[in-house]
């Protein structure tokens, strides 16, 4: 069984998030489908169920992320934290690359989280690569 979000705090992590996914920027709008509401530090570790540790994420970042916080690097193979879309800007560890369908790490916290949540999988790749196409992707800052 879940943990209960009221609808109060889901409006507003849907509003912090722009009903985008904090990982790979997925929007809900492009996919159809609604987001998850991920807990940046999971439960499990003593995460709580307060907005300033909640933000949406798609079904995929979300099951892949499970209750990790840290994940090896596979530049350096030394264990790094994971993305907080809370605290960390998205620029700071990631870009898309020149065709905007595959994020890059550009710091150890950006490749690791790349690599655990495999958010350059075959199947998002594909979509990317239709959504730029169609003018939808990436999403603007």
């Amino acid at each position: 069984m879940g943990l209960h979000i009221s609808d109060e705090l889901r409006l507003q992590i849907r509003h912090d998030s722009q009903a985008m996914c904090g990982y790979c920027q997925t929007q809900e709008a492009i996919i159809g489908l609604p987001l998850q509401i991920d807990h940046i530090l999971p439960t499990s570790k003593g995460g709580g169920t307060i907005r300033e540790n909640l933000w949406l994420a798609c079904v995929t970042c979300n099951r892949q992320k499970s209750n990790s916080t840290h994940y090896p690097d596979p530049e350096t193979n030394t264990e790094s934290p994971l993305f907080n879309p809370r605290q960390d800007s998205w620029g700071a560890h990631f870009q898309w690359d020149d065709s905007n369908i595959r994020i890059i790490g550009i710091t150890p916290t950006g490749r690791a989280t790349i690599a655990c949540l495999d958010m350059n999988n075959a199947l998002i790749v594909r979509a990317r690569f239709r959504w730029v196409q169609a003018g939808w992707h990436p999403p603007s800052e």
